[in-house]
């Protein structure tokens, strides 16, 4: 069987452009400066064995937003292993369903970056939910300038501090031990430190604090025989409890403080902070991160089910005087791939946007919901057979409060192969898009999305 993530929205594209977009309609707001830009894999050669949807390329799709006009650019993460392969002229790297024995020595996957983007010291990260080096890209042109130095490697989601400037990361692997590290506002190191857990984890987020890193051993772990078949292969344990540490920034790794809560998984937080002796952290919760296999799907299936996400908003206290975790569902709509006002990270926020996730056979995103404090207040399907990326929040110039501004996505019209930009005022979401701007090529179905104002700043 064709595996559906290669064909029709997933489908990569091979061209690069820079393209003027058309608006069709509404109008580009003139208070909105800045830029775009959602991440998503785009596979340039197509490799021995089974296809995952995680495996492509990273490939960079952006619009710049100026004096009410729209200008798009998609360009590849130009990745040391992409140059590779390119000099080569063949896939070096089998994908996350085939073994990685035969992958090159000491590099069992591809370090694609394709997973997260993020502006940090004026720059875009791009990142591998895998861990590997932060590439930069600048954020105008989508050229790749290197990777950026650390002593450690990068989980997808590190977070960047608004007030301080400072990156702070994680990064996990087949040994029972976490690493943690914050840098400075240029990217310089300030500090790592190793957390011990119980076993090898595989942690997707984190979260912070004016004071301290949120960091999550959840019961998702490899099979032991995964290192011994050289596959991933891995296991949600429902009877084992998720674990939530509270770390101080600068902390040691032995001063991490561990809060047991019910057996989930989170692939995505909101956001967090701290209320007087507690820490207050809101995520996504999945109940069943693995899902069950259709015996349709074949030799898909495991992949398949794992990739139909199931999760809703939930709110998590940690009490830093008695020890105690309280936790509560604060909605049952399948919704994820949270944004927020980035100015608020790390401090009391109330409103988040997320996509909302239909019951379709691979995962789609087919509208937005807005939040204020955990309770759903507005939603916006995108229309039959249109499907969309995280919208990340961008910031009206000159705006004060914290839902003043936009919110950005790429669309994608499945019945005919088409792709908009939609705006959408943040404000008012349920009211569908103010602009719909015809791109002149498709975007793909990817993964994470950021905005960089055009002053800079942590979004």
């Amino acid at each position: 069987m064709e595996d559906p993530y290669l064909l029709g929205p997933y489908a990569p594209v091979d061209e690069e452009i820079d393209a003027t977009l058309t608006v069709v309609a509404g109008e580009v707001p003139r208070d909105l400066h800045g830029t775009y830009v959602r991440n998503g894999p785009n596979p340039k050669r197509a490799a021995e064995g089974l296809h995952h949807w995680f495996d492509g390329d990273a490939m960079l799709h952006a619009v710049h937003v100026e004096d009410g006009q729209l200008r798009y650019k998609n360009r590849y993460v130009r990745t040391p292993a992409l140059a590779a392969e390119d000099e080569a002229g063949h896939a070096l790297w089998r994908g996350l369903m085939e073994s990685w024995s035969h992958n090159p020595k000491g590099q069992p996957y591809k370090d694609t970056g394709n997973t997260d983007v993020l502006l940090h010291g004026g720059e875009l990260l791009t990142l591998h939910y895998i861990g590997g080096v932060a590439h930069r890209v600048d954020p105008r042109s989508l050229e790749t300038l290197g990777a950026r130095a650390t002593p450690a490697r990068m989980s997808a989601h590190a977070k960047a501090d608004p007030v301080t400037g400072e990156l702070l990361y994680f990064d996990y692997g087949p040994r029972p031990t976490m690493t943690y590290g914050v840098t400075d506002a240029s990217g310089a190191p300030l500090h790592q430190t190793s957390v011990a857990l119980p076993g090898p984890r595989l942690p997707h987020d984190m979260a912070f604090t004016e004071r301290y890193a949120i960091l999550m051993d959840l019961p998702v772990w490899p099979r032991p025989e995964a290192a011994i078949e050289r596959k991933w292969m891995v296991d949600f344990h429902r009877d084992t409890p998720a674990r939530f540490g509270i770390l101080p920034r600068r902390g040691d790794g032995a001063d991490v403080r561990w809060f047991e809560a019910d057996p989930c998984y989170v692939y995505h937080a909101v956001n967090a902070w701290e209320d007087g002796d507690a820490v207050v952290l809101v995520g996504c919760r999945c109940d069943d991160p693995i899902g069950t296999p259709d015996p349709a799907d074949g030799r898909l299936a495991t992949a398949m089910a794992n990739l139909r996400l199931r999760a809703h908003l939930h709110r998590w206290r940690f009490d830093l005087a008695t020890g105690a975790c309280t936790e509560e569902a604060l909605d049952d709509l399948n919704a994820e791939f949270p944004t927020m006002n980035a100015d608020f990270a790390g401090r009391r926020s109330r409103f988040g946007y997320h996509v909302t996730i239909p019951d379709t056979r691979t995962l789609r995103f087919d509208g937005v919901v807005k939040y204020d404090d955990g309770r759903r207040v507005a939603r916006h399907a995108f229309g039959d057979g249109v499907y969309g990326s995280e919208a990340p929040f961008a910031p009206r110039v000159g705006a004060t409060e914290e839902d003043d501004g936009y919110l950005l996505t790429f669309v994608q019209d499945t019945r005919a192969g088409a792709s908009e930009l939609w705006i959408y005022d943040a404000r008012a979401i349920e009211r569908g898009p103010i602009t719909k701007a015809r791109v002149p090529a498709r975007v793909p179905a990817g993964f994470h999305a950021t905005w960089a104002p055009a002053t800079g700043g942590a979004s």
